[in-house]
C-alpha cells in the first residue's frame, strides 16, 4: 500500500501549503507592523520645516506650519527695524530677558537672526489665541503710538514686529521664536538650529 503513496505530489502540496501559509501571515503581519510605526502627518508635525522667503517683500508676512502651530515669516524694512528702538519703553521685556522666549542666539533687539527677518510662534502667551497682523501705522482702534504688530482679538494683548509684547496687557511674555537657522539668503529651516547654536 505504502508504494501507491506519490511522494512527489505529497511534498509539492506541502510546499504549496507553507507558501500560502506564509503569504497569509505575512499580509496580516503588515499593518500591524506598520500600525507600531509613527504615521507620515505625525512624522511631519516635528519635522523641520524648509521655507523659501526669495519672493517676500518688506511688509509682507508668510505663514506656515510646524508641529501643529503657525509660525510667522516677516520681511522687516530698514524703517520698521529703526522703529522697533524707539519702543522699547512701551514694552515688558525690551530686551529679551526671559530667555525661555527664544533661542540664544535671538536674544538682541530684533528677537533674531537676521534683522530683515522675523519668525516667531504665531501663538498669544496669555491663552494660546492666535493674533491678527496689523500692519499700519496709527490705527484708530489701537492709537497713534502704534508702529505695526500684532494684536491678540481674544483678550486685546498687543506684541511689537519682533513680538516683544507691551505693558499692560494680559499676555505675560514675548512671542515664542522657533529654533531656526538659514540655508544661503533665501531658504530658512523652522524647527531646527544650525550646528552648534544654542
Amino acid at each position: 500500500m505504502s508504494s501507491d503513496i506519490d511522494t512527489g505530489k505529497r511534498r509539492f502540496l506541502t510546499a504549496a501549503a507553507s507558501v500560502v501559509g506564509g503569504a497569509g501571515a505575512a499580509v496580516v503581519a503588515i499593518p500591524f507592523v506598520a500600525s507600531m510605526a509613527p504615521s507620515a502627518k505625525a512624522e511631519a508635525a516635528g519635522a523641520p520645516v524648509r521655507v523659501d522667503i526669495s519672493r517676500l517683500e518688506p511688509g509682507q508676512l508668510l505663514t506656515v506650519e510646524w508641529r501643529g502651530q503657525p509660525v510667522w515669516l516677516f520681511r522687516r524694512s530698514p524703517e520698521i527695524i529703526a522703529d522697533l528702538a524707539t519702543l522699547n519703553d512701551q514694552l515688558r521685556d525690551p530686551h529679551s530677558q526671559q530667555t525661555s522666549q527664544q533661542p540664544q542666539y535671538a536674544q538682541n533687539p530684533g528677537r533674531s537672526i537676521r534683522d530683515d527677518l522675523m519668525v516667531m510662534v504665531g501663538i498669544c502667551t496669555h491663552l494660546g489665541c492666535s493674533p491678527t497682523f496689523r500692519p499700519e501705522l496709527a490705527p484708530a482702534d489701537l492709537g497713534a503710538n502704534w508702529k505695526g504688530g500684532f494684536f491678540c482679538p481674544c483678550h486685546g494683548s498687543r506684541f511689537d514686529l519682533a513680538g516683544r509684547v507691551y505693558q499692560g496687557v494680559p499676555a505675560p511674555t514675548n512671542l515664542v521664536v522657533p529654533p531656526y537657522h538659514f540655508l544661503g539668503d533665501d531658504v530658512v529651516i523652522v524647527g531646527e538650529s544650525a550646528e552648534g547654536a544654542a
